[in-house]
């Protein structure tokens, strides 16, 4: 028991034991610096450095932005940024839907087929084949004898559908050519714009700013030309003599497309048929426009 007593003793005196850290010139033994310790001081330094370096590194951790490159500790505003951006992509995802819709049914009414309502997923997947890829029978000799016949755009209105009419009086149209209309606006009779008739060879114009979509000749209409708009507009001019302009070409409202003629085997003389559409509908242009 006594031995003990005398060890705890003794331990705790080397503690207190004094103890003298010389820095010394190597080469002339000249005293630089010294420090008087003992084992007592330097636990206490060295206990003291580590709790402050822990402190340190909890504070960097917690309250700086070298927390966001550990992992488990993201920064919450990182997140939230992080969010946003997914539902701006999720907003812009389905604005390309809408628009991919929108360009197919253009081509829809171009092609003749009906325009859809829903954007379908199968639009972009499916496939294409080259004409020459693909097996010949009579069949399909009939068939695209009947493709060849079928006008560019498609003549197909809905009940249920009406145009949103500010979107069309905002815009300020140009009149495509003056002269007598000679038969109007009739949905019910499948004539879709209005004939108007004039001088041989006259102009015929843009009635807004647009993109041409298609140029092009059929049988029954002749020389046709068609213009992408704003505002979801479309106007088409048919039975022209001379298209002064080709697919993806821009125009300015007034300037001149085409040349007025009697194209096509439902031309009666020489006549323009001027139709406007609107998300895909028909409109009566005699509504916007002054002729």
């Amino acid at each position: 028991m006594a031995k003990n007593v005398k060890k705890k003793h003794t331990f705790f005196r080397k503690l207190h034991d004094k103890y003298r850290l010389v820095l010394m010139d190597d080469e002339t033994f000249e005293e630089r610096l010294s420090f008087r310790l003992t084992r007592f001081n330097v636990f206490i330094f060295f206990g003291t450095l580590s709790i402050f370096l822990v402190i340190a590194t909890t504070y960097l951790i917690a309250f700086t932005p070298l927390r966001e490159y550990i992992p488990g500790y993201a920064d919450f505003n990182t997140r939230k940024v992080l969010r946003e951006l997914m539902l701006r992509a999720d907003s812009l995802e389905v604005e390309l839907r809408q628009k991919d819709l929108y360009f197919q049914n253009i081509r829809n009414i171009v092609e003749g087929r009906e325009v859809e309502e829903q954007y379908s997923d199968t639009v972009m997947s499916q496939e294409y084949f080259e004409i020459d890829e693909l097996p010949r029978s009579r069949e399909d000799s009939i068939l695209r004898a009947e493709m060849e016949a079928i006008e560019n755009y498609n003549e197909w209105v809905s009940e249920e559908v009406r145009p949103t009419q500010t979107a069309i009086t905002q815009s300020f149209f140009f009149p495509p050519v003056q002269g007598i209309i000679t038969s109007f606006f009739d949905p019910a009779n499948n004539h879709y714009g209005l004939d108007i008739v004039a001088d041989k060879n006259e102009a015929i114009k843009a009635t807004l700013d647009g993109t041409v979509i298609f140029s092009t000749w059929t049988l029954e209409t002749g020389y046709n030309i068609g213009l992408q708009h704003s505002n979801n507009l479309v106007s088409v001019y048919k039975h022209n003599s001379t298209l002064l302009k080709k697919e993806g070409d821009f125009v300015r409202a007034g300037e001149v497309i085409a040349i007025i003629g009697e194209s096509g085997l439902h031309s009666t003389g020489t006549h323009l048929h001027f139709e406007l559409w609107h998300n895909g509908v028909p409109v009566n242009p005699l509504d916007y426009i002054v002729f």
